[in-house]
C-alpha cells in the first residue's frame, strides 16, 4: 500500500528541521500575544489570526491597525505592505520546486513562506518537494499560533525580562540558518555581513524614515542579489 504524504521520509525529515523552528516561534509570539491582549483581542482571535497570518511583521502591522479601528481595507493594505518581502522570497522559492509540482501544491508552500522556513528550502541541496515543506509547516504554524494564545493568555503574568528574551529567539534561530552557508561560501558570508550593515544604516537615514521595513528588505535583496550575481554568477545545474 503506497503511504500518505505525511508518512513520507521527506515529510519527517521536514518536520525534524522545521522542529528548531516551531520552538523559536512559539517563544517569540509570546510578545505577539500581549501585543493583542493590549488591544483587546482573546485568546482565540488572537490564534485564529496566527494561524491564517505566520509573518510577525505583518501582524504587528495588522494589530496596530486594529488598535486604530481602521477600516478593513486599510488593514489589509497594510498588512501586504508590511509582508511584501514574501513576493520576492516566493519568486526565489519557486524556482527550488520541481517544475513537475503542481498549482495546488504551490500554492499551498505559498501560503507559509516566512524568512526561517525559505532559509530552510533554499539551503537544502536539489529541488525541494512540496512533503517536506509541509513537514516543517506542521511543526512551525501550531509554534506560532499556540505560543500566540499562550502569550495573551499568560503574557501578563511572565516577568518581563522573560518576555524581552523570548522577543529575541528568533533572531538567534536565523542566524543558526544562514551561518553554515556563510561557513562554506566567502561570498555568502560577505554579502550577509554587508546586508546586517546596510539594514542598519537604512535605520539612521532620515530619508528612508518613512519607508516600511518591507519595501527596505525588498530594495536591499534586489541590490545586493543583483551585485553578488555579478561577482559570482551561480553556475547552472540540476537540482535532481
Amino acid at each position: 500500500m503506497k503511504r500518505s504524504w505525511f508518512q513520507s521520509k521527506a515529510f519527517q525529515e521536514g518536520a525534524r528541521d522545521g522542529l528548531p523552528i516551531g520552538i523559536g516561534y512559539f517563544a517569540v509570539s509570546f510578545a505577539l500575544g500581549i501585543a493583542m491582549r493590549n488591544v483587546g483581542m482573546n485568546w482565540f482571535q488572537g490564534m485564529v489570526m496566527s494561524l491564517l497570518n505566520n509573518a510577525s511583521a505583518g501582524e504587528y502591522a495588522g494589530i496596530a491597525m486594529i488598535g486604530a479601528h481602521a477600516l478593513y481595507i486599510e488593514t489589509a493594505f497594510m498588512v501586504m505592505i508590511a509582508n511584501a518581502r514574501y513576493f520576492l522570497m516566493s519568486c526565489a522559492l519557486s524556482q527550488k520546486i520541481s517544475p513537475k509540482t503542481s498549482l495546488f501544491h504551490r500554492i499551498l508552500i505559498g501560503f507559509d513562506i516566512t524568512d526561517e522556513l525559505f532559509g530552510l528550502a533554499i539551503a537544502k541541496k536539489g529541488y525541494v518537494e512540496p512533503s517536506y515543506y509541509y513537514g516543517a509547516m506542521s511543526v512551525s504554524i501550531p509554534g506560532w499560533a499556540i505560543g500566540t494564545a499562550l502569550g495573551i493568555v499568560l503574557g501578563n503574568i511572565l516577568p518581563t525580562r522573560i518576555v524581552q528574551a523570548l522577543s529575541v529567539a528568533l533572531f538567534g534561530m536565523f542566524l543558526a540558518v544562514i551561518i553554515p552557508q556563510a561557513k562554506k561560501d566567502s561570498v555568502v558570508f560577505i554579502f550577509i555581513l554587508l546586508s546586517f550593515l546596510l539594514s542598519y544604516l537604512c535605520t539612521l537615514l532620515p530619508m528612508l524614515a518613512g519607508i516600511s521595513e518591507g519595501t527596505k528588505t525588498i530594495v536591499l535583496t534586489v541590490l545586493l542579489a543583483s551585485l553578488a550575481a555579478v561577482i559570482r554568477p551561480h553556475k547552472e545545474e540540476t537540482n535532481e
